[in-house]
C-alpha cells in the first residue's frame, strides 16, 4: 500500500474516532459533567469552545468566524502540501505526522461548521441531534466539543508568588479531544524527527 493510500487511511482514522465520541459525549453528557477514568488523573470532562485547541477562544461571532474560514484555507493548504509529499516521495514518516495534523485540523472544522446546526445546545441538557426546532446556532458558529482531562497534580501556588500565592494549582489544566491530540502528535513527531526528515527529503 503507498504511503498516500495510508496517509488516507490515517486521516479517516482519525476523523471516525474523534467524531464518534463527539457524538456520544454531546447525545449522552450535559456540559460540565464528568465521568472519572482512571481516578482523578484522567477524566472525561464535558466543555465546548469557540475557538482554538484546548480552549483557548477568539472573542466574538466575528472572531469565530474568522478562525473557521482560517481552519478551512488552513486545511487546505495542508492537504495540497501533504498530496506533494506524497508525489515526491517524501520520508513516510513525514507524511503520515502532517496526515494527523490534517485530520485533527479536519476534525475541529467539523464542530465548527456544523454542530450548531445539528445539535441542539448543552446548557442543563443533553442535546438532541437534529432537533426540531432546528440548531443552536448557524453555519460555522457550532462549538469544538472538548472531552480528555488530565488534572495530574492538584494543589496551590506558594503563598510567596505574587498575584498567585494561595490560588488552586492544576497541571494538566486544559481540556482537548481527539483531533487536538493527533495535530499535537504530529507537530511533535515532526519536531522530534525535523533533520531526519527534511535530510532524506532534501537528498531525494
Amino acid at each position: 500500500m503507498s504511503a498516500l493510500k495510508k496517509s488516507v487511511l490515517i486521516i479517516l482514522g482519525v476523523l471516525v474516532i474523534d467524531q464518534v465520541v463527539k457524538f456520544w459525549i454531546k447525545t449522552n453528557m450535559m456540559l460540565g459533567d464528568e465521568i472519572p477514568v482512571f481516578g482523578n488523573w484522567f477524566v472525561i470532562h464535558f466543555v465546548e469552545n469557540n475557538g482554538m485547541a484546548f480552549g483557548m477562544e477568539l472573542a466574538g461571532r466575528f472572531g469565530k468566524v474568522f478562525l473557521s474560514v482560517f481552519r478551512i484555507v488552513a486545511v487546505g493548504g495542508i492537504g495540497y502540501y501533504l498530496y506533494n509529499l506524497a508525489k515526491k516521495g517524501a520520508p513516510n514518516g513525514l507524511i503520515y505526522s502532517v496526515s494527523l495534523v490534517l485530520a485533527g485540523a479536519f476534525g475541529n472544522i467539523i464542530d465548527s461548521a456544523f454542530y450548531g446546526i445539528i445539535f441542539d445546545h448543552s446548557y442543563g441538557q443533553i442535546a438532541a441531534l437534529l432537533p426540531e426546532s432546528g440548531g443552536y446556532s448557524s453555519f460555522l458558529h457550532g462549538k469544538v466539543v472538548d472531552m480528555l482531562y488530565f488534572p495530574l497534580v492538584e494543589g496551590r501556588y506558594p503563598e510567596w508568588i505574587p498575584s498567585l500565592g494561595g490560588d488552586p494549582f492544576i497541571f494538566f489544566r486544559p481540556v482537548f479531544n481527539i483531533a487536538d491530540s493527533a495535530i499535537t502528535i504530529g507537530i511533535l513527531i515532526i519536531l522530534l524527527f525535523q533533520k531526519r526528515f527534511f535530510k532524506e527529503q532534501a537528498a531525494d
